[in-house]
C-alpha cells in the first residue's frame, strides 16, 4: 500500500518525507525526500526526521506496542499522528481462530465491536491491539487508526487470489471448497482503495482521534469470491463445497468458521467522504494479471497436480 499512499498524496499536492531502508527504490515523484534508515535503529533518525517539522506522521506498519514509541517521538513537532491497524484487533479474529472461546460476535463488526483479549501465534511481536491502546487517548498527540482488511491487489505477498488464478488458468472444471468454507465472509479492500482511505485520513482534520474501519461495502462468501474472480478471468468452472470428512487433507482446517468477519465501514464514509476509486471489476483485473506476471516464489507445485482433487469431484459428482 505504501507506494499508492505516496502517490495519493503527492497528487493532492503535499510535500512527502518516506523513512526506509533504500532497498527496493520504486518510481516515485521526483519531489519525494528519501531518508533512509532501519527500524531497528529509529533513535538515530529522530532528530533529523523532527527537524523537516512535519504535520502528520503516518506509520504503515506499527506491529508491537514498542513501535508506538516512533510516533510518540513526534510529540511537539507534528499535529498528529495517523496508524495502520488491522480488523484482526477484534475479538471475532479470535473466535475463527479459537484462541477466544465463546459463541460468534455479531456482525458486521463496527468500531465498537469487541477487541481481542489473547495474541496470535506471533505473540508480542504482532499485538496491534496495544499499539491502538497506546497511540488512541493521547490529548498532546492525536492519533487516526485504520483498521484494513485483507488487501489484495499488485503487490500482494500473500498472493490471495493466485490459487484460485491458476487453477482457472489451468483450465480446472470445478474448485473445490470446504462447506463452511464456502459460506464463509471475510472483509476485503483492493490496495488503491485501501490507500485512497489512507490518504484522506492523512489530510483531513476531522480525523483526529478516530477509528476508522477500511473495507469494501459487501463482504462476499469465499464461493461468491470466487466466482467474481471466474467472471473477470471468463472461467465457465463451477464452484463444488463438499463436508471436510470428502475433500482431501490439503483442504483440512481447525478454524471456527461459524464467526462471520464482514465490517461495517460506514464510518470513514460518513466522516471523510470515502468512496471506493477503482471500480471492483477492473481491481480484480490488475490483480489477476499482476499475479499472473509474478507467481510466488515459494510455489509449492504439489498443490496443482490435482490428482486428488479430481478422485474428490468424481466421487462428489
Amino acid at each position: 500500500m505504501g507506494p499508492c499512499v505516496v502517490h495519493g498524496l503527492v497528487e493532492r499536492g503535499h510535500d512527502v518525507t518516506i523513512f526506509h531502508r533504500g532497498q527496493n527504490e520504486i518510481d516515485l515523484a521526483e519531489s519525494v525526500r528519501h531518508v533512509h534508515g532501519d527500524f531497528a535503529n529509529f533513535p538515530e533518525h529522530v532528530s533529523s526526521l523532527r527537524a523537516l517539522e512535519p504535520d502528520v506522521v503516518l506509520d504503515m506498519v506499527p506491529f508491537r506496542e514498542e513501535d508506538v514509541q516512533r510516533l510518540k517521538s513526534f510529540k511537539g513537532v507534528a499535529r498528529r499522528v495517523v496508524a495502520i491497524s488491522s480488523g484482526d484487533v477484534y475479538r471475532a479474529f479470535g473466535r475463527i481462530w479459537r484462541t477466544e472461546p465463546g459463541p460468534p460476535d455479531a456482525v458486521p463488526l463496527t468500531e465498537e465491536s469487541p477487541l481481542r483479549e489473547q495474541l496470535t501465534n506471533a505473540g508480542l511481536e504482532y499485538n496491534k491491539t496495544a499499539v491502538e491502546r497506546g497511540l488512541i487517548n493521547d490529548p498532546d498527540l492525536p492519533a487516526t487508526i485504520l483498521r484494513a482488511p485483507a488487501t489484495y491487489g499488485p503487490g500482494d505477498r500473500q498472493h490471495r487470489l493466485f490459487q484460485y488464478i491458476r487453477r482457472m488458468d489451468d483450465g480446472r472444471p470445478a474448485i473445490l471448497l470446504e462447506e463452511s468454507m464456502a459460506q464463509w465472509s471475510w472483509a476485503r479492500g483492493y490496495v488503491k482503495d485501501v490507500a485512497h482511505a489512507i490518504v484522506l485520513a492523512v489530510t483531513d482534520e476531522r480525523a483526529a482521534g478516530r477509528i476508522y474501519n477500511v473495507a469494501s461495502p459487501k463482504a462476499f462468501s469465499e464461493a461468491e469470491w470466487v466466482r467474481k474472480i471466474g467472471n473477470v478471468m471468463g472461467w465457465k468452472g463451477d464452484v463444488i463445497s463438499a463436508p471436510m470428512n470428502e475433500l482431501p487433507a490439503s483442504f483440512h482446517h481447525q478454524f471456527d468458521l461459524t464467526q462471520q468477519y464482514s465490517v461495517d465501514s460506514t464510518r470513514i464514509r460518513r466522516e471523510l467522504g470515502y468512496a471506493e476509486i477503482v471500480p471492483f471489476e477492473e481491481g480484480l483485473h490488475r490483480t489477476i494479471e499482476w499475479e499472473r506476471a509474478n507467481p510466488p516464489t515459494d510455489l509449492n507445485h504439489d498443490k496443482f497436480d490435482y490428482v486428488e482433487d479430481d478422485q474428490a469431484l468424481a466421487r462428489l459428482r
